[in-house]
């Protein structure tokens, strides 16, 4: 459970970062809004995306697994029409905060491991 907390966490920090860096095209109301975010993402990644996933099976093997970034930005714009602190621009924004969130998420993940001895 304690390593549950910190990973949504670090990704609602990373929610933020990403926020921040997209400016303009991407609004999150505070360190609450990014938790928020976190949450919802984590939810639909739990729920939707798998489902997801399974019907694009077709699309996801004529375009080399890229079409999984599609379905990434489908998540997000899902999680964007749920939450009222969390907006995003288009389509191509949320492709590119999925990109960005994923990097930013694994580099704080990584940054926070205890070096091996």
């Amino acid at each position: 459970m304690k390593n549950l907390l910190i990973k949504l966490m670090v990704n609602a920090l990373a929610v933020f970062i990403t926020g921040w860096i997209l400016g303009d095209a991407v609004q999150i109301n505070g360190i609450l809004g990014a938790l928020a975010v976190a949450v919802v993402l984590a939810l639909l990644n739990l729920t939707v995306k798998p489902v997801l996933v399974i019907l694009t099976i077709p699309a996801t093997v004529v375009t080399l697994g890229l079409f999984l970034l599609v379905v990434n930005a489908l998540v997000v714009l899902t999680a964007d029409y749920l939450l009222a602190s969390f907006q995003i621009a288009n389509f191509w924004w949320a492709l590119l905060f999925s990109l960005l969130l994923s990097f930013i998420n694994s580099l704080l993940l990584r940054l926070g491991e205890k070096p091996a001895a």
